[in-house]
């Protein structure tokens, strides 16, 4: 792997994981010395970075981590909508079965993995992105798949605004079961109406966390 690459996964991980927090600021050096690349390699990984959305340049101050706002939030659910309710009829039609019942049988011990604490909860979220990516796998769709991998970069960061939420996350858990189980079942509109209705209740408790998050700002 090129040192480039090396360096975009590293910042990109700790960006969506919240090692890197909003406002951040990425100084070239600084960088550089602590991810073991020379500046030039350093410079193609954050600009690629910056056209993910993920940073951005600020006057007088060099390139900071993005904030996700309330604003950001409507937006990206907003198309999730339709990408996501698309995805899974596509899914149900042309998924393999086994492979995504092998996913259900997964989610069906996603609440003791909650109940793990933080190592569990980290391995829910990776249960979620290898659903994201089977999804992305199954579709056949380049264009389809592109504008889902755009999508689910950003929304890795929004599902960790949930993590302290375990109440929700079990019920998250039970929704994405019953998309995956019609999946299996190749039931392509109750796949559909099952991330309609699952999307809906993302959208409510993220954006609950979010106003909470900020709020916590405004006090400190």
């Amino acid at each position: 792997m090129k040192a480039s690459d090396n360096a975009y996964a590293t910042l990109l991980t700790e960006i969506v994981d919240g090692t890197l927090e909003p406002g951040t600021i990425l100084a070239e050096v600084e960088q550089s010395s602590r991810l073991g690349v020379s500046r030039t390699p350093l410079r193609e990984a954050l600009g690629r970075l910056r056209k993910d959305g993920l940073i951005v340049r600020q006057s007088g101050r060099g390139l900071a981590v993005t904030d996700v706002s309330i604003d950001d939030i409507l937006a990206i659910y907003e198309l999730r909508q339709p990408l996501e309710q698309q995805a899974a009829r596509l899914v149900a039609l042309r998924g393999n079965p086994a492979l995504f019942a092998a996913l259900a049988e997964e989610f069906r011990g996603a609440e003791a993995l909650i109940d793990g604490g933080p190592a569990g909860i980290r391995a829910y979220y990776d249960l979620n992105e290898r659903l994201d990516r089977a999804i992305e796998d199954a579709l056949d769709n380049r264009y389809l798949i592109t504008a889902l991998k755009a999508l689910h970069l950003h929304l890795a960061r929004i599902r960790r605004l949930n993590r302290g939420n375990i109440v929700r996350l079990k019920q998250a858990a039970v929704e994405t079961l019953v998309i995956i189980e019609a999946i299996v079942d190749g039931d392509p509109e109750l796949a559909a109406s099952a991330t309609q209705v699952h999307l809906r209740q993302s959208q409510k408790a993220t954006l609950e966390a979010a106003k909470i998050r900020n709020n916590k700002k405004e006090l400190q």
